[in-house]
């Protein structure tokens, strides 16, 4: 389906125009058909015509933006989404998680301080009952427990120990690649992206700088494109002509303005005069 005109790039794409534009004057000179850049016109007058002409340009590129932005959008509505359904639907999972976790780790906190604490009082009290006489019949009981408790502190604090470590490794597996995918686009977005870049640059940008190069009337200063940019490919969008009336006609295509005969039989000589 063809559009009658190109779709308004969006602000949030202006930045990337400026950005081909600027690579495009910065490598200027390694193309021959932009060689003169600098000599009449310089990179600054360049560029602020082509930003007054960001949408005749643009419209060079419109099926492959248009479809860019149409990726962009799918991408963005299924990711916003999910969330919301994770969100909404599983509020009892994670609460249940960190309840979980917060369980785990109360226990593996509290566990080796409590039995230590126990081992402590069961071994003093143990030992004291033992050095009276007669030697109460449950002080090797409390000695015995005592020891039971210290070893459970022992347990306790090296299975805290292997829960933190793999606690760690943990969140520092899940973290590297969350860092990673930050700063990529999906394959699909990337490859739309670049493909409006290049037929930005090579149908819009480099043929408008080739345009105002070549034209000894262009104005940096003026909104208007140079005369030779309305060839710029549209790819089925039409775009305005500017241009001038001179150069839109060509001799021999003229049109003749050459009068039918009026001549009546009434004036047709002088065998003919009038009574």
């Amino acid at each position: 389906m063809h559009m009658n005109s190109a779709p308004h790039l969006l602000t949030e794409d202006r930045a990337e125009y400026e950005r081909i534009l600027d690579d495009a004057l910065r490598n200027a000179h390694d193309r021959p058909d932009l060689a003169a850049v600098g000599q009449r016109l310089n990179n600054e007058q360049l560029r602020t015509m082509a930003l007054n002409a960001t949408a005749l340009i643009t419209t060079a590129a419109a099926a492959e933006y248009e479809h860019y932005t149409k990726v962009r959008e799918e991408m963005r509505s299924p990711a916003a989404a999910a969330s919301v359904h994770n969100s909404v639907l599983s509020p009892a999972i994670g609460e249940a998680s960190e309840r979980g976790a917060g369980f785990a780790a109360v226990i593996a906190v509290l566990a080796p301080v409590l039995a230590g604490t126990a081992a402590v009082i069961f071994l003093l009290v143990g030992y004291f009952l033992k050095m009276l006489r007669p030697t109460p019949s449950f002080a090797e009981a409390l000695v015995s427990a005592g020891w039971f408790f210290g070893a459970l502190t022992a347990v306790a604090i090296l299975v805290a120990a292997i829960g933190l470590l793999l606690t760690a490794l943990r969140n520092g597996a899940t973290q590297v690649p969350a860092e990673e995918s930050t700063g990529e686009l999906p394959d699909e977005v990337s490859r739309a992206k670049e493909a409006w870049r290049h037929a930005l640059l090579e149908r819009g940008l480099l043929p408008f700088l080739r345009a105002a190069l070549a034209d000894p009337s262009a104005d940096p200063a003026s909104a208007e494109p140079p005369r030779h940019v309305s060839r710029i490919p549209k790819v089925g969008y039409s775009g305005p002509d500017y241009s001038s009336p001179s150069e839109g006609s060509t001799a021999g295509q003229r049109p003749t303005f050459t009068s039918p005969d009026f001549t009546s039989p009434d004036f047709g000589g002088p065998e003919h005069r009038p009574e």
